[in-house]
């Protein structure tokens, strides 16, 4: 199993409230829509929660700011990500998506990549 983990810094002109919300209640649907076609196992949004705990954690190790949320989509290989990414259907979902992240996420200040779970 690998996982597409997006890092996402909220759009400037929205509250991180207005982020969370358009991401879960607009954005999340739209991807579900298309699950299938995309090949995806599983879509989970992790919202970055407003606690003084997150403040103590960064001062405390000299980190940067926390992102807004993260995203986990779940493929079963490399190769299945790959073959839906490329296959027409594929590249018209992941146009329509990309379409959307510019309403709720500033990508200057947000990051992706594929990763490997290892559970210990």
């Amino acid at each position: 199993m690998i996982k597409f983990i997006m890092c996402c810094t909220r759009h400037p002109d929205m509250t991180r409230e207005q982020f969370q919300d358009y991401w879960l209640n607009s954005h999340a649907p739209l991807f579900q829509k298309f699950a299938d076609t995309y090949r995806s196992k599983r879509y989970i949004q992790c919202h970055t929660i407003d606690t003084p705990l997150n403040e103590g954690i960064r001062e405390s190790r000299g980190m940067m700011q926390e992102y807004d949320g993260v995203a986990e989509v779940w493929f079963e290989s490399e190769e299945e990500l790959m073959a839906s990414m490329s296959s027409p259907e594929g590249q018209k979902v992941s146009a329509l998506l990309l379409e959307d992240e510019p309403k709720f996420i500033d990508h200057k200040r947000s990051t992706a990549f594929i990763t490997k779970e290892y559970e210990l």
